[in-house]
This record gives structure tokens, sequence and C-alpha cells, in this order.
């Protein structure tokens, strides 16, 4: 296995349990059982990158390998065990969700590029990885998706896409530019929320 595969492998695992968290999260917010909670945290965890795969025409990443599963069921008992020091920690769920989204934008951008796609479309097919999941999410909570409304979210993992499309063309290194594309992505969901920054809203007069 060679360093970009098992770098993006990484990034996978590590977006899928911080998505899984949020989902579980959101989950326990709406006072579901156990099962429910473990439906909403896969359903983020694994539901935007099911998108890219079959849009990409191959096997959806989950089903190759159970450990997606086992992390999403992992979050869980991580969830339960520390519900109560997780309850005491404010925006819990935002702060996860957002790593959620850089890392799983980036390893759609990676992915992409290996099925020889133009960097246009992986950037699209980044910010499908992230932010997709959390719509599904959204919808089995009976929730307006956050996407389209409110926060900066699908376009921060646009500007995270622009950013890594920027350093990749300069021939960087793949950590120089993984990093830098995670820190913009985060960087603009926290700016947003903090200063309520948001796109403009469409009028219907």
């Amino acid at each position: 296995m060679d360093y970009d595969t098992l770098l993006q492998q990484l990034i996978e695992f590590l977006g899928t349990f911080a998505f899984a968290i949020s989902g579980i999260r959101h989950a326990a917010a709406k006072h579901f059982d156990w099962f429910g909670g473990y439906v909403c945290g896969i359903a983020v965890a694994i539901g935007g990158g099911t998108i890219r795969d079959v849009m990409l025409g191959t096997t959806p990443f989950w089903m190759t390998n159970p450990f997606y599963i086992i992390c999403t069921a992992i979050a869980l008992v991580f969830v339960i065990v520390f519900a109560r020091h997780l309850e005491r920690l404010h925006n819990t769920w935002f702060v996860f969700d957002t790593l959620g989204l850089a890392l799983f934008n980036i390893a759609g951008i990676q992915k992409s590029m290996v099925f020889g796609q133009p960097y246009w479309v992986a950037i699209i097919m980044g910010c499908i990885t992230g932010a997709a999941g959390g719509v599904i999410r959204d919808i089995l909570l009976n929730n307006e998706p956050v996407i389209f409304h409110k926060e900066v979210y699908a376009m921060a993992a646009i500007l995270g896409g622009i950013t890594y499309w920027g350093l990749d063309a300069l021939q960087l290194p793949i950590e120089v530019t993984v990093i830098p594309s995670f820190l913009v992505t985060c960087l603009m969901r926290f700016l947003a929320v903090r200063y309520h920054l948001s796109l403009p809203t469409l009028k219907n007069e």
C-alpha cells in the first residue's frame, strides 16, 4: 500500500468517526433510542461517500471494508459512555460535524482524482462526500437540511476544494496540500457561525 492510499484511508476513517458522532448527537437531541442513533450515525458517515462512489461507477467504499460499520458502532458506544462529558461541551456536535466535513471533502477529492476526474468534478465530488450525509441525517430527523439555509456549509467544502486544487497545481507534497485544505474548510465554518455569515437569501416578491 502506497503512502497516498494510506493517507486517504486514514482521512476516511477519521471522517467516519467524526461524522458518526455528529449524527448520533443529533439523534440524542431528538431522544432517539440506541438503534435510531446508530442509523443516524451511519447515514451521516457513509451517505455522502456512497453517492460519490455510485456517481464514479465503483463499489461503495463501506461494502469493501467493514471498518466503517464498526467505526460507527464505536462512535455510538463513545457517545453513550461519555454522554455527560459531551453534554458539558457546548456545540460539540458542531465541532465533530465540521471535522467530518473537512476530512470527507478531502477524501472525496482524492478518490475522484484517482478515478481520473478533472478538478472541477473532484471539487464537486468532495462537496458531495462531505455534505450529502448531513442532508440525509436532517431528513431522517425531520429537520431542514443545514446546507440550504443559514450557515456556510457546502461553500466551506468548495473553498477547501479550491485550496486543494491550487496547492496541488504547484506540485506540493500531499501533506502540504491536505492540511491547508482541511484548515480552510474548518475555518470557514467556524467563522461563518461565529459571525453569523451566510449567503444572501432568495426573495419571492
